[in-house]
């Protein structure tokens, strides 16, 4: 590896190959064409929530109860897995596992949905991907475990070998998740978010699933590549592949205290700018910040992010954000850390513009820094 450049200067996101410009557009057509079809559903008797369309749930009345879905994927996140796996000989893809079902799981319970059923889409670039017994191994025991964590059924799903399409030796993993919303009154898609909420944060595990095309990029500017140290015996390829926390555990337990999460977000792309995800024209006032995990502050000093792009882009200790009424939250922050996932009140909702303040860093990101919902 060659040696590290002595101003090599800000690495952003859009230089790692992901410009959400070009794609969100896409997203927004898709989400047009989508919402047309939803007048399909009066002839099985059943109707949307209108107010899920652009949420990170999609929900249907069914009439005594809600259901929800999504479908994720990975990312690449595997890359990492594959390229540690090639330095230190160990697998990862029990970790990676977790990544997968987490990325479907956290975005359903964020409408106040139970899940109930996982499905797995491994899609290699050919059938010599599945004969690595180790590795097919470790993917299917930490996708089990995963799923027991959640309390969820694994249901099925697909493993095409789809060489020319997919690289070869490498795979794209993905899930999709379906989930219950019974009672109907723990649907949570921010019609009683109000001013006066409070904001609890629950603390992430590291990267999660999330910015590992910047992460990746990054490495060409390490002297030691994935073994340079982030801490004290911590290689930056193994803090990268902590797996993402499960946050479905702290959800459930709020709606067996009887805590309403009034709105939800998960924290995955764009960053902090996703507690604007909300159409309602409020401000969001955070005065406290969560702990940093040593690898986000160590891609943040070495891509020469300030404080406004690596909080637009990367979690940075938050990896979900629940709004509550303000007498709850304190309860919310000790249920979650019952259930061992740190957590803290950073802020509230106020009446005003629609903008997200953190007020410790000086930052403010707008409406138009998030035009896709």
């Amino acid at each position: 590896m060659s040696s590290t450049p002595s101003n090599p200067g800000t690495l952003s996101y859009e230089q790692a190959g992901v410009n959400y410009d070009l794609i969100d557009p896409l997203k927004v057509a898709a989400q047009r064409a989508a919402a047309a079809t939803a007048g399909h559903l009066a002839g099985h008797g059943f109707s949307e929530v209108k107010a899920s369309r652009g949420e990170s749930a999609y929900v249907v009345d069914v009439g005594p109860f809600y259901l929800a879905s999504i479908v994720e994927c990975l990312g690449s996140k595997a890359l990492v897995a594959d390229e540690m796996k090639a330095l230190t000989g160990q697998s990862y893809y029990a970790c990676i596992a977790q990544d997968t079902i987490a990325m479907a799981v956290n975005d359903l319970i964020t409408v106040g949905a139970t899940p109930l059923v996982v499905q797995a889409y491994w899609a290699a670039g050919g059938s010599d991907w599945f004969g690595d017994a180790q590795r097919a191994q470790a993917l299917v025991e930490g996708w089990k475990k995963a799923c027991d964590v959640c309390q969820v059924a694994w249901g099925g799903g697909e493993t095409p070998a789809l060489a020319g399409i997919v690289e070869g030796g490498r795979i794209d993993l993905a899930a999709s998740c379906t989930g219950i919303i019974n009672p109907k009154t723990r649907l949570s898609v921010g019609d009683a978010l109000a001013p006066g909420d409070a904001i609890v944060m629950l603390a992430s595990s590291g990267i999660h699933a999330n910015g590992l095309s910047l992460a990746r990029k990054l490495v060409e500017r390490l002297p030691d590549g994935y073994l340079t140290e982030v801490a004290p015996g911590l290689t930056y390829g193994d803090a990268l592949l902590a797996p993402t926390t499960l946050y479905s555990p702290v959800t459930e337990a709020l709606a067996k205290a009887g805590i309403s999460m009034h709105y939800c977000a998960n924290i995955t792309g764009h960053g902090w700018r996703k507690l604007l995800r909300h159409p309602s024209t409020l401000t969001y006032r955070i005065n406290a910040l969560p702990a940093v995990p040593p690898v986000l502050k160590f891609i943040q000093q070495h891509a020469q992010q300030d404080d406004r792009e690596a909080y637009s882009t990367l979690n940075m200790g938050a990896g979900f954000a629940l709004f509550v009424a303000a007498e709850d939250a304190e309860r919310t922050v000790a249920i979650a850390k019952a259930q061992g996932i740190d957590a803290l009140v950073a802020g509230h909702v106020e009446a005003g513009a629609k903008q997200l303040l953190i007020e410790p860093l000086n930052i403010r990101f707008g409406d138009d820094d998030l035009q896709l919902r």
